[in-house]
């Protein structure tokens, strides 16, 4: 039987617009150039970070902060175009099986069959094929623009790393000129009179250096301790493995404060903050913000988010020296 010309003009008229979309939902999404020579790279970021903190003998926690924003930016933008290259194979594999058949959508290859007796059956099977294949090609949309969208981030991620970099670098004769001073200095020039009372004598107490022993016992003189203060922690990474850092808990059991001693624990860190020359304070974290002396106008900066109040810092402000 042949098929008559209206109707093989009905097929080409719907077939040629179907291909057309189609063609145009299967090209490649947006491609992204690799990084110029000029560009930003993440070892090397870090590498010059990690530089830094050879010399100054601290750990940068705003560096690994904007390194772990930029990981996790790029971890995001694999996981989408990985599922993106899924969504268009499965795509691709749906277009050349309906051009290798009648070259239409099943719906419309129902509405034309010359069989009405399997029409109704055919029809609703149809239908959920043709909402599957709606489904899938709107995914493919979507996941284009996310793509797009994780691929923007990332970059925006890594050249906020890069300003850190180099604004940590353009403080880095003013540190180090910090460092040599208060070396020099040893102890603050007002010390603490180091009668505390036994129960703010926590972990690590007789393993602060001179500097933040002086800085510890001049807060608790003025301010008291709730609760026990810890001080040297051997085997951290930063001030705490060598007693230049203090914790002054608010709490106890990681458990949240008292309002009371919520307010206590800003009115320490704001005389930190206030003190810090004299002092030798280096930086301070309270309530997952950080301030750093060597960049007072920062101000305090946000963090990362830990996972827990006591790693966000909103049980004890931490302190630690030069």
């Amino acid at each position: 039987m042949h098929t008559s010309a209206p109707a093989r003009s009905r097929r080409r008229a719907v077939l040629l617009p179907a291909l057309a979309i189609g063609a145009a939902l299967l090209l490649p999404a947006t491609s992204y150039a690799d990084p110029q020579d000029d560009e930003p790279d993440i070892d090397e970021l870090t590498a010059r970070a990690e530089a830094l903190e050879e010399e100054y003998d601290t750990e940068l926690i705003t560096y690994h902060d904007a390194k772990d924003d930029v990981e996790e930016a790029r971890r995001r933008l694999k996981e989408v175009e990985d599922e993106l290259a899924l969504n268009r194979e499965e795509v691709a594999v749906l277009a050349a099986g309906q051009y290798m058949g009648s070259g239409l959508d099943p719906g419309i290859e129902v509405a034309l069959s010359s069989d009405p007796q399997d029409m109704l059956d055919d029809a609703a099977m149809a239908n959920r094929v043709t909402v599957s294949h709606g489904e899938r090609v709107a995914s493919l949309s979507d996941l284009r623009a996310e793509r797009e969208e994780a691929a923007e981030k990332a970059d925006a991620k890594l050249e906020e790393a890069e300003e850190l970099v180099e604004d940590l670098e353009s403080q880095r004769e003013e540190v180090l000129a910090k460092i040599e001073r208060y070396e020099e200095e040893q102890v603050p020039e007002t010390p603490g009179t180091g009668s505390v009372p036994e129960s703010a004598i926590g972990p690590g107490w007789d393993g602060a250096t001179p500097r933040m022993a002086a800085i510890r016992d001049d807060i608790v003189s003025n301010f008291g301790a709730p609760y026990p203060v810890g001080c040297l922690r051997p085997g951290d990474p930063g001030e705490h493995g060598s007693g230049r850092a203090c914790d002054f808990m608010m709490s106890a059991g990681g458990a949240a404060p008292s309002e009371a001693n919520r307010q206590l624990g800003q009115q320490i860190a704001e005389y930190a903050q206030a003190n810090a020359d004299r002092l030798g304070v280096m930086y301070i974290i309270w309530e997952q913000r950080i301030w750093h002396s060597a960049n007072p106008g920062a101000g305090w900066e946000m963090m990362n988010d830990r996972g827990s109040i006591t790693a966000n810092h909103y049980d004890h402000v931490h302190i630690s020296s030069y």
